[in-house]
């Protein structure tokens, strides 16, 4: 059993901090990244104090600061390790989540 110590909303907070870093590191203002991305300052204020935004306006800073790709590998389903393993999925796959 795999324990989570972390809360939805500490890790939204952790990755509004980190967002922060990155705009600091590239020595960008608030209201570049804004314009950048298409957010408003004022989301993007938001987001950096609370940790809440939008997926749609998440996403849209995360591209501006050029990181899309490791957001977008995120929740990838794991490769079978074997015919067995495949043919299991395909199966589950098919089914609409019926658990």
């Amino acid at each position: 059993m795999k324990f989570i110590l972390t809360t939805p909303e500490e890790t939204s907070k952790n990755l509004s901090i980190r967002l922060k870093e990155l705009r600091l590191l590239k020595k960008w203002k608030r209201s570049t990244l804004a314009k950048r991305s298409g957010v408003t300052e004022s989301s993007l204020k938001r987001f950096e104090q609370t940790g809440k935004v939008s997926m749609k306006n998440f996403l849209k800073l995360i591209f501006a600061l050029g990181r899309l790709d490791e957001i977008d590998a995120l929740l990838i389903s794991p490769a079978p390790q074997s015919l067995k393993e495949l043919k299991k999925n395909e199966k589950m796959i098919s089914k609409r989540g019926s658990i």
